[in-house]
């Protein structure tokens, strides 16, 4: 997916970590009143959306509107209330827009009867990680793509390169040649409340560019299963359609406390309308920089068995328990290495229950390699506590095939194009 790609020298006098823009106090205007407003601050179709723009203003945690230095800053009119006093998402919109893009893609899509190669194109958002061109967005925005373009709510428009991503945690990161632009204020996920009000922006539909909708927390932990893969994801009624995904759901004060990747269309016919989901942004910290150092996210806790859920028919005829039976370790894997058997069944990790294979990998998401779990097993009829080290999942090579067999036993396509329709599972549709 990323062949084809030029080599991009980086500044090495410009820091890439992801931290917080904080403005020193010298830099804080005057705080304002804020406006008084109420809100505290299912088959299954998902569809993808994507975000744009680019923001040159940030927020504080007080509200107050701050422009970075340096930035350079495509002025947002607002037009005030009979008050005098300006309406408050509107500020949000304000400060938040400049650090929000559009990205438009092409892709090869088959051929066509004379031979042909024929190209697709599709559409999403994203925002800025730095003011010399990294760029977050979702890894199903840029799948497969051959041509990547971002365009910044100033209207610039770059071709950018993909510097990795992952499929399992639906995150890539973007790099384009530029200088000054606002970076998107990241925010602390774990603070979110049910009922906070939330703001996103994207690029709905793939030409409603930079719209902004909002709405609130609906839960803060909600999992889910898409295509497979097991999310804990932040549930919101704010709108987002096909093209939302990858741009940022901001708190009240303007900061990105998740990335925009799916919404429920439909349940057994019946039209859904506002469930919509984002993945925490303090979940992606880590791998994100990760992307960024090494072009992929290089510490992903493998266990190296094969594996699957107890079923019903089981556990009647082998009187198995619920959970998850390894039929086959991998002799130079961690499980082997903790002294994992075939025929063991998981019931928990880390006092977490694992009854289901989205179970053990959802599981599997909250560790790194090298991270030590206590693994509840059952074996031979008796109930035993195994510690296991997490070991590193091993990268394909390039003449491997594209499915890969995880430690689950389920098999992963690299190739996420089932995401774009399914009627009776969640998915990815932007």
């Amino acid at each position: 997916m990323y062949r084809n790609q030029e080599t991009h020298t980086f500044d090495p006098d410009v820091s890439h970590a992801l931290v917080l823009y904080e403005p020193s106090n010298a830099d804080r205007p005057r705080p304002q009143k804020r406006h008084p407003f109420l809100w505290k601050g299912v088959a299954l179709v998902l569809c993808c959306c994507l975000l744009s723009g680019g923001a040159v203003w940030s927020m504080t945690g007080g509200g107050a509107l701050v422009i970075p230095q340096g930035a350079v800053v495509t002025p947002v009119v607002l037009n005030t209330a009979a008050s005098g006093k300006a309406i408050r998402d509107a500020a949000i919109y304000a400060a938040a827009v400049n650090s929000v893009v559009s990205i438009n893609t092409t892709s090869q899509a088959g051929v066509n009867i004379f031979g042909q190669p024929v190209q697709a194109a599709s559409s999403g958002s994203g925002f800025i990680l730095s003011s010399d061109g990294y760029i977050l967005t979702s890894y199903h925005v840029v799948q497969d793509a051959s041509s990547v373009q971002v365009t910044t709510y100033g209207g610039d428009t770059f071709q950018a390169q993909v510097i990795g991503g992952d499929a399992d945690y639906d995150i890539a990161v973007l790099k384009v040649s530029a200088s000054g632009l606002q970076r998107a204020v990241l925010g602390n996920s774990d603070t979110l409340n049910v009922g906070d009000r939330v703001l996103a922006i994207g690029n709905p539909l793939g030409e409603l560019t930079f719209s902004l909708s909002g709405g609130m927390v609906s839960s803060v932990n909600r999992a889910i299963n898409v295509s497979g893969i097991p999310f804990h994801m932040i549930q919101t009624d704010t709108s987002i359609n096909p093209g939302n995904s990858g741009g940022p759901l901001l708190n009240t004060s303007g900061e990105v406390v998740g990335i925009v990747s799916a919404k429920y269309s439909s349940s057994n016919g019946k039209i859904v309308e506002g469930i919509g989901f984002a993945i925490p942004i303090n979940d992606m910290r880590a791998m994100v920089q990760d992307i960024i150092d090494n072009g992929s996210v290089t510490n992903k806790p493998y266990l190296g068995v094969t594996a699957g859920t107890v079923n019903m028919q089981m556990s009647q005829q082998a009187g198995l328990s619920q959970g998850v039976c390894l039929y086959a370790v991998d002799l130079n894997g961690a499980a082997a290495a903790a002294g994992l058997q075939a025929g063991d069944i998981i019931t928990q990790i880390d006092g977490t229950a694992v009854q289901s294979m989205p179970d053990l990998s959802a599981a599997k998401k909250s560790y790194s390699a090298g991270d030590t779990a206590q693994f509840t097993v059952i074996r031979g009829g008796q109930t035993i506590q195994v510690p296991v080290t997490w070991g590193t999942e091993p990268v394909p090579s390039a003449s491997a095939s594209q499915h890969t067999q995880d430690q689950a036993g389920q098999v992963y396509g690299g190739n996420r194009q089932s995401w774009h329709s399914f009627s009776t599972a969640p998915y990815y549709g932007g």
